[in-house]
């Protein structure tokens, strides 16, 4: 049974913590890894520069956008299916578990699923701009 007086905050809980996980993502691949260690490693797996910086955009945007709740049900598709591309051009190779040489595709799909939930289940509460007008 569903408890229909909380369950809004679990779209809130989900939309707030990917958010912040793609923004810690993002931040990995800026301060760490750098834009153009991050660049050359889409070039050496046959990806033209561009996508590079348009997936980094994406996670940055996307993630600022599903922390304030601007659209974020929509926002949440293109993240989901750029964790899909990365499993497929990535991780998959690498196997099941994360801690595997190359990290397997385990929790690329975690974010999928997780991604695909908040799409379903919609903004929650304290959205900047939610998807549709709320009765609560």
């Amino acid at each position: 049974m569903i408890n229909l007086n909380t369950a809004k905050y679990s779209a809130l809980l989900l939309r707030v913590s990917l958010g912040v996980m793609f923004l810690a993502h993002a931040a990995l691949k800026v301060f760490v890894f750098t834009i153009p260690g991050f660049v050359g490693y889409f070039e050496s797996l046959g990806l033209p520069a561009v996508f590079a910086y348009g997936t980094l955009a994406l996670e940055v945007f996307g993630a600022l956008a599903l922390i304030l709740g601007v659209y974020a049900p929509w926002v949440a598709l293109p993240l989901a299916a750029e964790m899909l591309g990365t499993i497929v051009l990535v991780h998959a190779k690498a196997g099941w578990l994360f801690t595997n040489k190359g990290g397997g595709w385990e929790y690329p799909a975690f974010w999928v699923v997780g991604l695909l939930a908040l799409f379903l289940i919609g903004d929650g509460p304290l959205a900047l701009v939610p998807t549709q007008r709320r009765k609560d």
